[in-house]
């Protein structure tokens, strides 16, 4: 874990570099965007809900009704959900046209087969329903590490950040990039209204100063420079079912 001292002066550095930023700042956008399309009479999915660990991603209430769905059985106690399911992605459990919007978070890079999640996605949302992603850009150093060491690594920095193990899971990262999503969007009948690609606090850096500040001076290049915008961390898309 992080000593005292060095936490005072990440929390430092985060005054002095990031003032604007909070703890979750991505999660904070995210939730921006699904609120802003969500209406009381929706029925919403949560794709690859877990064990609802993040209130950011807690709906209920806003809507009619909040479903999840994942393989890990902690779901099942999941506060955030009005109806839990233990199930495959690829496989969802839920009739055609059931859902007015679905939203993954943090889910995309660890699926094997991205095609038969999206094709799923859309067979359940209704007609000019939404899905939307938040996702890792994988062209972005931090899944380009992920890719390059063992899951034990990733686990180890996992527990420096304060993270559970158990919530450390594997990455595949076969469906993070703007193309690929273009892609596969276009493969499922939906297609895209709005795709960004940010770059904010250099959250894995914030475990010592140097990597801080290095962490930092990358944020600012592919934020000032536009050729550059292809290589921040953070892929957030709104895609909508045709029809």
């Amino acid at each position: 874990m992080i000593s005292a001292k060095r936490k005072r002066l990440i929390r430092w550095l985060d005054a002095r570099l990031y003032p604007g930023f909070q703890n979750h700042w991505d999660d904070d956008l995210f939730r921006a965007e699904i609120i802003g399309l969500l209406r009381r009479e929706h029925q919403v999915l949560d794709l690859g809900a877990g064990a609802g660990v993040l209130p950011q991603m807690n709906f209920r209430g806003n809507v009619r009704r909040v479903c999840g769905v994942d393989l890990d059985l902690r779901v099942r106690a999941n506060p955030h959900l009005d109806e839990a399911c233990v199930g495959d992605v690829e496989a969802l459990p839920y009739g055609c046209e059931s859902f007015d919007v679905v939203f993954s978070s943090n889910v995309l890079e660890h699926l094997v087969r991205p095609e038969c999640v999206f094709r799923e996605v859309a067979r359940v949302l209704k007609p000019g329903g939404y899905f939307l992603v938040k996702t890792p850009n994988r062209r972005h150093y931090v899944p380009l590490i992920a890719r390059c060491t063992p899951h034990r690594f990733h686990k180890w920095v996992n527990r420096l950040r304060g993270r559970l193990g158990e919530d450390s899971f594997r990455t595949l990262y076969a469906a993070n990039t703007p193309q690929e999503i273009e892609r596969l969007a276009s493969g499922a009948g939906l297609v895209i209204e709005k795709l960004r690609l940010v770059e904010g606090r250099p959250e894995y850096c914030r475990l010592n100063s140097v990597l801080y500040l290095a962490g930092a001076g990358y944020e600012r290049v592919v934020n000032t420079l536009a050729g550059l915008s292809w290589f921040r961390v953070l892929l957030v898309a709104v895609l909508r079912k045709v029809g």
